[in-house]
């Protein structure tokens, strides 16, 4: 992946419920459910991280830690997960939005 960093777009709104976040993208319409995104644990501590100053290297690295997977698998992951989410519109490269 190209890109090193990536922040949170201004435009979603989180809550944490029960280990989970629940992101809405304030654009989108409150009743239109295929807008509305549901993140488990591990998607909770990767979306955490993502904060324009933890690089993916570091996000792997933290998924590594924290889960008992192998390099290559929290790679694989990390990398198809920021893909999702950017995709999706809820993040974007560092030094597109708020950070140089």
């Amino acid at each position: 992946m190209p890109t090193e960093y990536f922040v949170k777009k201004d435009e979603c709104v989180t809550r944490e419920i029960s280990g989970e976040t629940i992101i809405v993208p304030v654009q989108s319409r409150a009743d239109d459910l295929d807008s509305i995104y549901t993140l488990n644990e591990w998607g909770t501590t990767i979306w955490r991280l993502i904060d324009g100053q933890t690089s993916v290297s570091r996000l792997i690295e933290a998924a590594c830690e924290e889960y008992e997977v192998t390099f290559d698998e929290a790679q694989k992951d990390i990398l198809d997960f920021l893909t999702n989410l950017e995709a999706a519109g809820l993040i974007q490269p560092r030094g597109m939005g708020r950070f140089p």
